[in-house]
């Protein structure tokens, strides 16, 4: 069956079985493999995409329930959120990397909806996505500048 949607601003018309994940359709389907598989059952992050702006688990997410909604992927991060992009490499956040998919698309989610996000509001916000290799600390100082990035028009505070 065929599924219309809308993908990273692009239309998406994918003929999948209807309890296909959205995390299969955009790997397999789309060959948009910057979203990873990590646990399968929603709650490592790892899989993270913005679903009509909200982020949102793709590993567990039918593709029947896509229809006329939009999905961003990590894809087009950098030319909607340089600022994260470029706070996440300057404060070495990534060390195995499997992860920073779905940790860059959590908190650019929380940079959209709260743009001066208090330690609080980045932990709530980061609390769902699993860092095996323990960078927290540097990605809740990334976000912050990211913030103030944003705030002041792309400079630093």
């Amino acid at each position: 069956m065929g599924y219309k949607f809308n993908v990273n601003g692009h239309a998406a018309d994918v003929d999948a079985a209807p309890d296909t994940p959205l995390l299969w359709v955009l790997r397999d389907h789309l060959g948009l493999t910057g979203s990873k598989y990590g646990c399968g059952g929603s709650y490592c992050g790892a899989c993270t995409v913005h679903l009509d702006g909200a982020a949102v688990r793709s590993c567990q997410l039918p593709v029947s329930t896509l229809e006329g909604k939009s999905v961003s992927t990590i894809e087009t991060l950098e030319e909607r959120h340089p600022e994260l992009v470029e706070t996440w490499v300057a404060n070495n956040v990534a060390q195995c990397g499997y992860c920073q998919s779905g940790q860059l698309m959590s908190a650019a989610a929380l940079l959209d909806a709260n743009a001066e996000p208090t330690d609080s509001d980045i932990d709530a916000a980061m609390a769902g996505n699993i860092c095996r290799c323990g960078t927290y600390v540097r990605i809740r100082a990334a976000i912050h500048e990211a913030a103030g990035k944003r705030a002041n028009g792309g400079t630093d505070r």
